[in-house]
């Protein structure tokens, strides 16, 4: 048997697609882009069976990994793995001691295949790909989403192509490019290698898997949502700071909790979500603060936090709808408070954060100095990606034989 291929008991749920603003519904056994409306598709499962058929005890029976889950996502087929594990949640004694509050968890998404929280998005795009019978998939990417598909879409044997912003980071392109993916560098930011991928898209040349352009990538990051609750006893936080660009994970997290409560593993209890951009690309705080269900783009985006710097989001009526029915908000911090905070923590605390799980814990101090986060929470944030993955600024020191150690 392929060393990639897990054999879970498989049994599919899925009742049918639904389109995310007009709730029309769609067949799940044929393949699906956007809906007639142009909104993302969303998958629906019959939650009284699993209701009937899935408990606590029997979910932790079961490895930690990604298809523990199995009932609650759309598999047509015997999934192609790459080692999805659970990511750790890593206690952050300083941030909770210097910020007054019960308790700061990171969970470090970092220890995924690909090295980021992407690879459960993409896991999850290329299994149903493969299953339905699409050969070449192609991607817009700051980085880390390319990677990840290039990596799934070889294991499952399907073409793949990356387009990037041509400032990507190279040792992103470079990942990319070796994992076999047809790799590109794009005059333009990722809404610009969109227009590309779309454009192959319709005529035929591949499949489209940008953010939320297909139903399934979304499944994939709720996983985020079911592996926090059963990490943390069936008890979900007080709060919640996301990363957010296209926001998948915080829409896809939003429905893992809604399904959690419908199958009876939580209650009706829930996080106050924070979203977190960058000053300089900041769509959804300013599309939240203006009280807009839908964020204008964002003009001449820019930020060292590449995963982030996403000016228009397909999914940002359902980011915000999130934000605000959690009593949660959106927030933005400067380049400079997210790189002080990232350098900050690697000597305080030994944990490397990436530019945007950084500007999470910038958004944290940033947001209790204001009050927004009441003193004593249990508050989690998303390290997403490894810091390996980014530039490192430190002084590095030259020795010299005839150097006295003393003066070291």
């Amino acid at each position: 048997m392929d060393a990639h291929l897990l054999k879970p008991d498989l049994e599919n749920y899925v009742t049918h697609l639904e389109c995310s603003a007009t709730g029309q519904h769609y067949p799940a056994d044929a393949v699906q882009t956007l809906s007639d409306a142009g909104k993302p598709l969303l998958v629906r499962y019959d939650l009284p069976s699993i209701k009937k058929n899935l408990s606590k005890r029997a979910l932790a029976e079961r490895r930690p990994t990604l298809w523990r889950y199995k009932e609650l996502l759309p598999l047509r087929a015997d999934p192609i793995s790459l080692g999805e594990t659970f990511t750790p949640l890593i206690d952050s004694r300083e941030l909770a001691h210097t910020l007054n509050l019960d308790q700061v968890l990171i969970k470090d998404e970092g220890r995924l295949p690909t090295g980021s929280f992407k690879a459960r998005g993409l896991a999850l795009a290329v299994n149903l790909a493969k299953s339905l019978g699409i050969s070449k998939m192609a991607i817009p990417t700051n980085g880390n989403a390319g990677s990840a598909l290039a990596a799934y879409c070889s294991a499952a044997k399907i073409e793949s192509l990356c387009f990037c912003p041509s400032d990507t980071p190279e040792v992103n392109l470079q990942e990319m490019a070796f994992y076999g993916a047809k790799t590109f560098k794009v005059e333009g930011l990722i809404n610009d290698c969109g227009k590309i991928a779309r454009a192959g898209a319709e005529r035929g040349l591949w499949f489209d898997t940008a953010t939320l352009r297909e139903p399934y990538r979304i499944e994939g990051k709720k996983t985020m949502g079911f592996e926090l609750a059963d990490q943390m006893n069936w008890e979900l936080p007080d709060v919640i700071l996301y990363p957010t660009g296209g926001g998948t994970g915080l829409i896809g997290m939003w429905k893992a909790f809604d399904e959690l409560e419908a199958i009876g593993l939580i209650g009706e209890g829930r996080p106050q979500m924070i979203a977190v951009q960058a000053e300089q690309c900041a769509p959804i705080v300013r599309a939240f603060e203006q009280g807009l269900d839908h964020a204008e783009p964002w003009l001449n985006a820019q930020t060292a936090a590449a995963g982030i710097r996403v000016p228009v989001a397909l999914g940002d009526f359902l980011i915000l709808k999130a934000v605000r029915d959690s009593g949660g908000f959106a927030t933005a911090v400067s380049d400079a408070e997210i790189l002080r905070t990232q350098a900050s923590i690697a000597k305080s605390e030994g944990i490397l954060l990436c530019p945007e799980g950084a500007a999470t814990a910038a958004a944290l101090i940033r947001e209790c100095s204001r009050g927004r986060i009441r003193p004593g929470a249990k508050v989690l944030l998303f390290n997403c990606a490894t810091g390996l993955k980014y530039p490192m600024p430190a002084p590095v020191h030259s020795f010299n034989d005839n150097q006295p150690l003393e003066t070291l």
